[in-house]
């Protein structure tokens, strides 16, 4: 269920979903039981080397870090976006996307891990700016929808194997004239606080003497609806991101996704620091899903499909850094 209130303008109108079921307690063995136990799940893991997880559970005095918080609270929350389309927003019925379904993945994985098939679910809204203390201060255990991993955030929260590569580019209005970044000089332009476009953007802004006048929303859609209300001449984002709000709106003829990309960047889950267990678990989810050709076709699902709520395709095929990065799972920051 939803643990926190959703203020701001979202991309759709929407309404929060429902919550999970009970957790079932993990029964405590002898020290004699836990190491034929451990040894029957080292076999099974052997046999069946390359599927899905460990066959046994882990045992409750064995959990470390996020893993015993989740065992121990009997709940998992997660941080979702409120419009982060198509990777993680409110689609009028629950969270839904392209990440929020790699997080649901491994909210199934630690199920298994933790022999707790009705762990219950919590959902709580994040925006950029809030997400990593929100993660720091344990209101969540983990974080899956576009979050950018870059060296500099290291410092503070680990991140998983990359699911998305993108281009930082732009969205403004067709009628504007601007093709590219050199177009902004001396305007009004947006970008979302607390994301790494933002950074980008204002050392371009120096670097190239703009005088750019930049402004940093409080989330995604706040900040198009600033393009929208013709309070900004363009919206600096994720290049997906700004498809999707490009493809959503009512008048997607309007607009233009546009300039030379200011870098390129990956989208990882977040979790804290220090905690290899769980670390583990993500990255086998995310890299088994790779490997094994189900990344591609959820990609397809959400960027070149129709999707919810309105059934509209967001027309954006698979690039070759994405193939390239679901061949060859890593978890290696791009900046």
């Amino acid at each position: 269920m939803k643990v926190a209130a959703r203020r701001g303008v979202s991309a759709w109108d929407t309404a929060p979903g429902a919550g999970h079921t009970r957790t079932v307690p993990v029964t405590h063995l002898t020290r004699a039981a836990r190491a034929t136990h451990s040894m029957r799940c080292a076999l099974v893991a052997l046999v069946a080397f390359g599927t899905a997880s460990l066959a046994c559970p882990a045992h409750a005095d064995e959990l470390t870090g996020t893993l015993k918080k989740i065992h121990d609270d009997g709940v998992v929350v997660l941080g979702v976006r409120e419009a982060s389309i198509p990777f993680s927003y409110f689609d009028g019925k629950g969270t839904v996307g392209y990440s929020q379904t790699i997080a649901l993945q491994i909210v199934d994985e630690i199920k298994k891990t933790l022999g707790l098939p009705q762990l219950k679910v919590h959902e709580i809204t994040v925006t950029s700016s809030n997400r990593t203390p929100m993660l720091l201060n344990n209101q969540i255990d983990l974080e899956c929808g576009s979050t950018t991993h870059t060296v500099e955030r290291e410092n503070v929260a680990a991140f998983s194997n990359s699911f998305f590569q993108y281009a930082v580019r732009m969205i403004t209005r067709k009628s504007s004239g601007i093709t590219d970044f050199p177009d902004l000089a001396s305007k009004t332009v947006v970008t979302t606080a607390g994301t790494s476009d933002e950074r980008l953007l204002r050392r371009l802004n120096t670097e190239k003497h703009l005088n750019m006048r930049i402004t940093s929303a409080r989330d995604h859609a706040e900040a198009f609806t600033a393009v929208k209300d013709d309070r900004a001449v363009a919206f600096v984002m994720d290049e997906p991101i700004v498809y999707g709000f490009k493809s959503t709106d009512p008048h997607p003829e309007d607009f233009v996704v546009t300039g030379t990309p200011l870098g390129y960047e990956v989208y990882a889950c977040m979790f804290r620091k220090g905690d290899e267990p769980l670390r583990t678990l993500v990255n086998g989810v995310i890299a088994r899903g790779q490997i094994a050709g189900d990344a591609e076709r959820l990609y397809n699902q959400w960027f070149t499909q129709p999707i919810p709520p309105h059934g509209i395709n967001l027309n954006f095929p698979l690039s070759e850094q994405n193939r390239t990065l679901f061949a060859h799972p890593n978890d290696r920051a791009l900046d």
